[in-house]
């Protein structure tokens, strides 16, 4: 893991931010995070629908008194960051005008995410533009924290990847994944605000159902940036990765089961992630299985690695609302603006 950096807030500054796409789950909260961020000044907030309605309309849980106006690109002057919670494909036509007038950009689709542009097309289907991919970095800040602090645009990773790849990152740097299946559960809020086939109360409700278990297009991110990590720039020889619904309305559990590639003991394996995780703000090292409840509306990861007969269990919960998607949008761009890493944050 990098090291941490612990930023000096510049005094008394503030930087004006604008959030696109306002009304669904994730840029609601973006929004309400920002607006009452010590360092931040939410100027706007735009949204394809709704216009002209408040978010605390919207959701009034959030205390964000602007009203939603329809995106204008050419009117950006009083703007230097933007965060983008735009639907994959749809989000990189948005990031590129936003840098190309100079804002700081943290973008929440994973239209940015991938090295490997047919991998993202594999995935997700053609990108508008590609030119971008190389400049992006992608915004984990407890395997990325430098590359974030000094990047123009940041890929916030998802909800399943952020879970998955905090669980299994101290395992990939130590080239101990031989096999890994991935076993992910959310609540409903990940389908988002308009929700999706099979979403609906009766169908959610009382029960707990897989989904696109085979072919799921986070599986190739979370391969990519295993393989990153490792020594070797090896993948796992293999990874299932297969995500579950479940009757809450936020939060994320991942069930990682590791065949490692040595014979691995408890105190090692603890050494391992204490030493990876020991100085971070978000992470919290469990020695019993962290649940979504404790971990609900803040930017906390919580794991728990245990050697059980011939595999390594790895537990990680976090919100998928909050360290999932929004509020990991402020800490890396805490980071991006050279503010402490947790501020605004909990």
């Amino acid at each position: 893991m990098a090291d941490l950096v612990q930023p000096i807030a510049p005094e008394g500054a503030k930087a004006r931010v604008l959030v696109a796409g306002g009304t669904g789950y994730a840029g609601a909260l973006a929004a309400e995070l920002a607006w009452k961020h010590p360092y931040l000044e939410l100027v706007r907030v735009t949204s394809r629908s709704e216009n002209g309605r408040r978010i605390s309309d919207l959701y009034p849980r959030y205390e964000v008194p602007l009203e939603l106006a329809e995106l204008d690109l050419a009117d950006l002057d009083d703007v230097e960051v933007g965060i983008v919670a735009y639907p994959h494909g749809a989000a990189a036509p948005v990031v590129a005008e936003m840098r190309g007038r100079g804002l700081l950009v943290v973008d929440l689709s994973a239209d940015f995410r991938f090295d490997n542009l047919p991998d993202y097309e594999k995935s997700y289907g053609t990108h508008s533009e590609p030119e971008l991919l190389d400049g992006a970095v992608y915004g984990l800040p407890e395997i990325n924290r430098e590359q974030v602090a000094g990047a123009e645009l940041v890929a916030n990773p998802g909800c399943y990847p952020t879970a998955s790849i905090l669980a299994l990152a101290p395992l990939a740097e130590a080239g101990l994944i031989e096999d890994v299946v991935i076993d992910a559960k959310s609540g409903v809020s990940g389908a988002g605000r308009g929700g999706g086939e099979g979403t609906t109360f009766t169908t959610i409700t009382e029960n707990v159902s897989a989904y696109k278990p085979s072919g799921h297009r986070h599986r190739p991110e979370i391969r990519e940036k295993l393989s990153d990590l490792s020594p070797d720039g090896t993948a796992p020889d293999r990874l299932t990765f297969v995500p579950h619904l479940v009757p809450v309305d936020q939060g994320e559990l991942v069930s990682c089961y590791v065949t490692p590639r040595r014979e691995i003991d408890q105190a090692e394996l603890d050494g391992i992630f204490a030493s990876a995780y020991s100085s971070e703000p978000f992470v919290r090292l469990r020695d019993v299985p962290p649940g979504m409840r404790d971990v609900r509306e803040t930017n906390q990861c919580h794991i728990m690695p245990l050697v059980t007969d011939d595999r390594i269990l790895v537990l990680s919960a976090i919100d998928n609302l909050w360290k999932g998607a929004s509020s990991q949008a402020i800490q890396n761009l805490n980071l991006m603006l050279g503010v402490n890493e947790s501020e605004g944050l909990r």
